[in-house]
C-alpha cells in the first residue's frame, strides 16, 4: 500500500526521522574517548527522564531483561515479595521471579484496573516479621490499558511502616506518563527502549535507590551479565563491561534530547490529550474500554472490549488489510476479545485521527455493531482540549 504503515500498537512505538537519522552512524570504537562522551551523555540524560539523581544502568537488552536484573540484584531465592495481578505483563513479571526461587503473593485482579494501593496497605500492615522483602508493580499494564497509582502505592508502604523494597515496572509509561523516581522513592524502577523514548527495541533500563544498591551487596542471587556492581564500576568513565549497543546509544542521546526540547510536562499532557479523545471515539461508537476506572485510564493506550460473538483478532486482520493500520492484540485472559489502540511516542492529534478513521472504517467493514461518529467525537475532544493556540483566520 503507498503511504506509511500506521503502527497504532503500544510498542514498539514508530521511531522518529531524526532517531534514525542519530543511529544511522558508524559503529565507533567502544572504548575510546569518543565513546566515553557518549555513553556519559546517556547515562546521566537518562536520570532527566526517570527523575533521579540515583545511578541508571543501561543494559543491551529487552524490558524482559531488565525485569530480571531487578530480581537477581536484590533478591535471594526463598524471598517473599508481593504483586498485584494487573494484568499480562505482572504476570510475566511474577513468573520470573517464581523461576528464580522467589516466593510471589499475587493480589488477584480482574485485568480491569491498575493495583490496589489500599490491599497493598493492608497486607504489608498484616507482616508483622516483615518476610515480605519487595512489593513489585506494574505501572502502565500494557495488556490492558489500566495504571497504577504508584505515589498511592508508595504512601501505603509508609503508612504500614514496611521496610519493602519497592519495585515499578515502567517499559510502557517511561516518557509519556508522569513518572518520579526520586519523590516516589521507588527502589528499582525498570523499563525499555521501544516505548515512550521512541527507539527500536534493545535497550532495558534499572534505575537503582541507595537501599536498592545495599540490598545488592548483600543478596545471593547468582548473576553475572546482570551484576549492578561490575557496570556501574566501568560506567563512572562512560564505560561498558561488554560491547554495548552503540547505534542505540546514539538514537537513546537524540530522543533525550528530543523529549527535553519539548518538555516532560508537555511530554505527558500531550499523551493525556490523544488519550482523552481516544476513549472520546470509544464511547461515540457504542464501545466499552477495558481499563473501568476513568482516573486509571493509560495516557499510552486504549483497551477496546469487542461485542459479544465478534472476534478482535479478525476484526485486527481486517484493519490491517484493507487500511494498512497494526493494532494491538488481546493478551493472556482477554486474547481475541479485546484490540489496543497505541497513541504513545511520536503521535501527534492528525496521526491520532487518521488512526482512529482506520478504525472506524474497519468496524463497518467487519460487521462490528457500533454507531457512527468515533472520529467526530475525538476532533471535538481535541478542538476543546488544547486544540489551536491563535484563532482561525476570517
Amino acid at each position: 500500500m503507498q503511504g506509511r504503515h500506521f503502527l497504532q500498537i503500544p510498542g514498539p512505538s514508530p521511531v522518529p526521522d531524526r532517531i534514525l537519522r542519530a543511529m544511522a552512524m558508524p559503529v565507533i570504537d567502544h572504548r575510546s574517548a569518543e565513546f566515553a562522551e557518549l555513553g556519559k551523555a546517556v547515562l546521566e540524560g537518562s536520570k532527566t527522564v526517570f527523575k533521579t539523581t540515583q545511578p541508571v544502568v543501561i543494559y543491551p537488552s529487552s524490558g524482559t531483561g531488565a525485569w530480571e536484573a531487578a530480581i537477581v540484584n536484590t533478591l535471594s531465592p526463598g524471598d517473599t515479595v508481593l504483586m498485584a495481578e494487573t494484568g499480562h505483563f505482572a504476570t510475566l513479571w511474577r513468573q520470573i521471579a517464581v523461576k528464580f526461587g522467589i516466593e510471589v503473593e499475587f493480589i488477584p485482579g480482574d485485568w480491569r484496573r491498575g493495583a490496589d494501593p489500599a490491599a497493598i496497605g493492608e497486607r504489608l500492615a498484616a507482616d508483622k516479621a516483615h518476610r515480605i522483602k519487595a512489593v513489585m508493580v506494574v505501572h502502565n499494564e500494557t495488556s490492558t490499558g489500566a495504571t497504577s497509582r504508584v505515589a498511592a502505592i508508595r504512601q501505603a508502604i509508609d503508612d504500614a511502616g514496611h521496610p519493602a523494597l519497592f519495585m515499578v515496572d515502567t517499559i510502557s509509561s517511561l516518557a509519556s506518563v508522569d513518572y518520579r523516581h526520586d519523590e516516589w522513592r521507588v527502589d528499582v524502577t525498570v523499563s525499555g527502549s521501544q516505548k515512550g523514548l521512541m527507539l527500536p527495541p534493545g535497550l532495558g533500563f534499572n534505575a537503582v535507590s541507595e537501599k536498592a544498591l545495599a540490598a545488592s551487596r548483600s543478596n545471593s542471587m547468582p548473576r553475572s551479565y546482570w551484576d549492578w556492581a561490575e557496570m556501574l564500576k566501568i560506567n563512572a568513565n562512560g564505560f561498558f563491561p561488554y560491547t554495548p549497543a552503540t547505534n542505540l546509544l546514539y538514537g537513546l542521546k537524540e530522543a533525550i534530547v528530543m523529549l527535553q526540547e519539548e518538555g516532560l510536562e508537555e511530554v505527558f499532557a500531550r499523551h493525556q490529550r490523544l488519550a482523552a479523545a481516544c476513549r472520546a471515539a470509544v464511547k461515540a461508537w457504542g464501545l466499552e474500554v477495558l481499563c473501568e476506572e476513568p482516573s486509571e485510564q493509560s495516557p499510552v493506550l486504549t483497551g477496546v472490549l469487542m461485542p459479544d460473538g465478534h472476534d478482535a483478532d479478525r476484526f485486527r486482520k481486517i484493519a490491517l488489510e484493507n487500511y494498512n493500520i497494526s493494532l494491538g492484540s488481546g493478551l493472556g485472559k482477554v486474547a481475541g476479545k479485546v484490540f489496543r489502540i497505541g497513541h504513545l511516542g511520536e503521535c501527534n492529534a492528525l496521526t491520532l485521527l487518521g488512526a482512529l478513521s482506520g478504525v472506524e472504517m474497519a468496524l463497518a467493514d467487519a460487521g462490528v455493531p457500533h454507531r457512527a461518529g468515533g472520529v467526530a467525537a475525538a476532533m471535538a475532544s481535541l478542538q476543546g482540549n488544547g486544540g489551536p493556540k491563535v484563532a482561525a483566520v476570517a
